[in-house]
C-alpha cells in the first residue's frame, strides 16, 4: 500500500502539486457560486464573508489529505467532513423550504466544479498533460468524491464526460446576489484580524483574484459581467507567468501558506515516502520527475 492516498505516480499528484492550484482553487469558489443552492448553503452556513482565506485553507486541508495524507487521515477528515454536512440546512430562497445540505446534486456540483477548476487552470498554465491524463486525473478524482458522500459511478470520469454535465448544469445556474457579492469579495477580500498587518499589500492581491476571475469558462464570465473582458492570450500568458514564478518559491517557504494541520500533514507524507524509498531531495514537488520514484524490485 502507497504511503500516501495519492502516490507520486498519479496523475493527481502532478496536478495537485503544481502552484497553479492557488488559482484553480479561487475559480473553483466562484464557479461553484453560480449554482443558487450551493451559494446559498455556503452563505448560511460558514463565515465565508469574514474569514475566506479560513475557507481556501480548509478546501487545502481537504484536498491536501486526499492526496498526500495517509489513508487514515484522509478517512478520519471525510468522516468529520459527513458529519458536519449530514447537519446543516439550506433555506431555499425560491420556495421557502429548507432542505439538506448534503444532497448528492450539490456534492456533486462543487466537487466537479473544484476539480475541473484544478485541471484547466493547471492545463492552461502550462503544465504538460495529455488528454489521456486528464481524463485518467477525473477518474481518479472518483474516489475522492466518495469520501464526501457521492458514489463513484455518478461522477464525471474523463473530459468529455465533465464538459457534458456542464453544459446539462448551465440551465440551473444564475447570479444571485450573493454570488455577485462573494465574486466582488474574492476580487477585493476582507483580511481576517491576523492578517491585517497585510492590508498596505491588499491592491496587490487584485491582480491574483482578477486572473482566477479571468480564468472561468467564457461562458461564467458572461453570466458575471463584473470586470470588462481582455484577449483571451493574454490570460493565458498571465497563468503561465503566474505559475512560473510560483514554482521557484522554496516548498518549505510555499507551505507557510498552509495552515498547521496542513503543514503537519505533509511532514508526515515526506517521511513516509522517504521510508517507501522515495528521493524526497528536491521535496514533494520535485517528486514529479519519475527518476526520484523507487526503483521497482
Amino acid at each position: 500500500m502507497s504511503a500516501t492516498v495519492q502516490p507520486p505516480e498519479s496523475v493527481t499528484w502532478r496536478v495537485h502539486i503544481d502552484r497553479s492550484m492557488w488559482v484553480g482553487g479561487v475559480r473553483s469558489l466562484m464557479l461553484q457560486a453560480l449554482h443558487p443552492l450551493a451559494m446559498w448553503g455556503v452563505w448560511q452556513n460558514s463565515t465565508f464573508q469574514e474569514d475566506p482565506f479560513g475557507r481556501l485553507q480548509r478546501t487545502a486541508d481537504f484536498v491536501g489529505t486526499a492526496t498526500f495524507g495517509a489513508p487514515a487521515e484522509l478517512d478520519a477528515l471525510a468522516a468529520r467532513v459527513r458529519g458536519i454536512h449530514r447537519s446543516l440546512r439550506i433555506l431555499n430562497h425560491d420556495t421557502g423550504k429548507r432542505e439538506r445540505l448534503d444532497q448528492p446534486e450539490l456534492l456533486l456540483w462543487v466537487h466537479c466544479a473544484e476539480v475541473y477548476s484544478y485541471l484547466e487552470v493547471a492545463r492552461r498554465s502550462g503544465l504538460p498533460l495529455t488528454p489521456a491524463m486528464a481524463d485518467r486525473y477525473l477518474d481518479e478524482q472518483r474516489r475522492t468524491a466518495t469520501y464526501v458522500g457521492l458514489h463513484a459511478e455518478d461522477v464525471p470520469g474523463s473530459v468529455a464526460e465533465m464538459e457534458d454535465y456542464f453544459a446539462a448544469m448551465r440551465p440551473v445556474l444564475r447570479v444571485t446576489e450573493e454570488a455577485a457579492a462573494t465574486v466582488r469579495f474574492l476580487l477585493w477580500p476582507t483580511l481576517p484580524p491576523e492578517l491585517r498587518f497585510l492590508s498596505a499589500g491588499k491592491p496587490g492581491y487584485f491582480p491574483f483574484g482578477a486572473l482566477c476571475y479571468y480564468a472561468l469558462p467564457d461562458w461564467a464570465r458572461r453570466m458575471y459581467g463584473t470586470l470588462p473582458e481582455v484577449p483571451r492570450p493574454a490570460v493565458t500568458a498571465a497563468l503561465r507567468s503566474f505559475r512560473t514564478a510560483l514554482s521557484t518559491v522554496p516548498e518549505r517557504v510555499h507551505d507557510r501558506a498552509f495552515a498547521k494541520p496542513t503543514r503537519a500533514m505533509l511532514d508526515g507524507a515526506r517521511q513516509r515516502l522517504a521510508a517507501e524509498g522515495y528521493d524526497l531531495a528536491r521535496g514533494l514537488y520535485g517528486l514529479r520527475d519519475p527518476r526520484r520514484w523507487p526503483v521497482p524490485a
